[in-house]
């Protein structure tokens, strides 16, 4: 079961146009051995801010990403629909159940 959840979580999803560990992580890692931990004493780095801005640009990709789909999905959905106005007064039957 570890290996599918792997699996699952390197590929791209349509959605997000990448992979849940690179919108989490910033990085697709190609083997589970690259997502072990380092040992505390060895994890210097001066670089936090930069790699902070990557992951903010990243996640700002993601989520025009993700609209752009929405909208894609939303104009698919609805090109064979009409749009009804109603006015007041307008005489409308409803079916209940």
């Amino acid at each position: 079961m570890p290996h599918a959840e792997f699996a699952y979580n390197i590929t791209p999803t349509r959605a997000t146009g990448c992979s849940p560990f690179k919108a989490l992580y910033g990085i697709n890692p190609i083997t589970s051995i690259d997502l072990i931990p380092f040992p505390n004493d060895c994890k210097v780095s001066f670089e936090a801010e930069k790699r902070a801005k990557e992951i903010k640009k990243l996640h700002k990709h993601i989520r025009v990403h993700i609209e752009k789909v929405n909208e894609a999905c939303k104009i698919k959905a609805n090109k064979n629909r009409k749009g009804m106005e109603y006015q007041p007064d307008d005489l409308v039957w409803l079916h209940l159940r």
